[in-house]
């Protein structure tokens, strides 16, 4: 543990960063849907869900060394246990989230046999065309990605609930002001 009050400023950028990554991610899926299918809107939705997905998992990639190089500031008044173990199940959930989906993305596209292109590079294929493992992943994509919306809310609404109710220093730590 730290006996710092705030994250540093790396944690603190990649987890805003991140938030606006997410909110962009879903906001390019659902924003498709209002193009026809074919149409070039459409597709340049759906790239730019590509392309912010991976990104997501790149920086997640930044976050877990943020995460190891500097410790976790405290939280005063200490967490009562349950409080504690929460905390930490919601946090590997969000990990594993950022990590699998866009792995996910990038598995679903390669089933298909198409190519991803991240910022110009195009990116291999993973695996042999498949079309019905591509379907598989996509309903599990889609369905993890809802569960996303839920956990990420409820991420937000304990950190209020720590700030209004319980009082304690948990969402200051990770305010940038």
């Amino acid at each position: 543990m730290s006996t710092s009050s705030k994250y540093n400023i790396w944690s603190l950028s990649l987890h805003w960063l991140m938030l606006f990554l997410l909110v962009a991610v879903y906001l390019a899926i659902e924003l498709r849907e209002l193009y026809p299918r074919g149409s070039d809107m459409r597709n340049a939705f759906k790239d730019w869900h590509f392309i912010l997905g991976l990104s997501v998992w790149v920086l997640l990639l930044l976050r877990l060394v943020a995460r190891f190089l500097h410790q976790t500031p405290v939280i005063n008044p200490p967490l009562v246990k349950w409080q504690a173990i929460g905390s930490k199940i919601v946090h590997l959930l969000l990990y594993v989230f950022m990590f699998s989906m866009p792995l996910l993305g990038w598995l679903i596209v390669s089933y298909e046999g198409h190519t991803v292109v991240y910022f110009g590079i195009e990116l291999p294929q993973l695996v042999v065309v498949n079309e019905a493992m591509a379907e598989t992943l996509e309903d599990i994509h889609e369905t993890v990605g809802e569960a996303g919306y839920w956990l990420v809310g409820f991420h937000a609404l304990a950190a209020l609930f720590h700030h209004y109710v319980v009082k304690d220093n948990t969402l200051k730590r990770m305010l940038p002001w």
